[in-house]
């Protein structure tokens, strides 16, 4: 199968493994998000497993038997016609679009073009994104984004591609290009025990917000919602056994941050 590298994609199709409708919690209003299948990192924690390799595969239900491919190659028109299908939700609501993975960015060609598509409709676009891509593609890619969720898993660049194997250079100096453009955006911390939730973490987390001019945070506890997705992969899940957090298990993490000046979104506020 046809497997697509960060930047290559080409920009007659994408690979997308689902197209969410109605969704609100992926940004304000009624949305439509789009997942994109590929993603150059990999985090043992990852929630949706089946979007990490950048080709179709199959996940096999063991309790009905039932095996689905899951990844499709659309085109922008394909995805134009269903987002469009839900114009007057998105108007009612302020909702809009929502770019989703997996990466956005490691199919960087095909998602400027459909971003371009989109904003001819005047739609408004999120995305959800690591920012690992080269500078120049991720300046192109955020002229298109109306607000960014933007993920930073780590302060330091080899505990980072230890766990995930790649360096943070590129995702911190993109940050702070978008910084510069003043592009709106939510810096979200996944807290993974063992990877990045000491306090010594938060105070390190600190001082490089501060740095680049990062006022404000959310922080994700870890999960466990994707457990079975990995089985259905037939893959093994290096983070079984790893007790789920809570809020209430940040708040000191929390303190830290906002010791530092970082406002800290938590459980849904601040």
């Amino acid at each position: 199968m046809k497997t697509l590298t960060n930047n290559e994609t080409s920009h007659s199709k994408g690979l997308i493994f689902n197209i969410q409708k109605f969704s609100i919690n992926d940004g304000p209003g009624i949305r439509t998000v789009i997942f994109f299948k590929g993603c150059p990192l990999r985090c043992p924690w990852c929630a949706n497993p089946e979007s990490q390799r950048a080709c179709p595969e199959k996940m096999h239900d063991h309790a009905n038997g039932n095996t689905t491919l899951v990844g499709e190659f659309k085109s922008i028109a394909e995805i134009i016609k269903v987002i469009l299908q839900d114009r007057d939700y998105y108007e009612e609501s302020n909702g809009g679009v929502t770019f989703s993975g997996g990466e956005v960015l490691n199919q960087a060609p095909f998602v400027i073009e459909l971003a371009k598509a989109i904003k001819k409709e005047n739609i408004h676009i999120i995305c959800e994104t690591t920012g690992f891509t080269r500078p120049a593609v991720f300046r192109e890619f955020i002229k298109y984004m109306d607000f960014m969720f933007y993920d930073v898993k780590h302060w330091n660049g080899e505990a980072h591609r230890a766990a995930t194997g790649v360096d943070n250079e590129l995702i911190i100096h993109n940050l702070e290009s978008a910084l510069k453009a003043q592009k709106k955006l939510m810096v979200r911390i996944p807290i993974i025990p063992c990877f990045n939730d000491a306090l010594s973490d938060a105070a390190h987390f600190g001082q490089l917000f501060k740095r680049i001019g990062v006022t404000k945070v959310e922080l994700l506890p870890f999960h466990q919602f994707g457990l079975n997705k990995y089985t259905e992969l037939g893959r093994e899940y290096e983070m079984k056994d790893v007790r789920q957090l809570h809020a209430e298990d940040l708040l000191d993490f929390k303190k830290v941050l906002n010791e530092a000046g970082i406002a800290v979104k938590l459980n849904g506020s601040f």
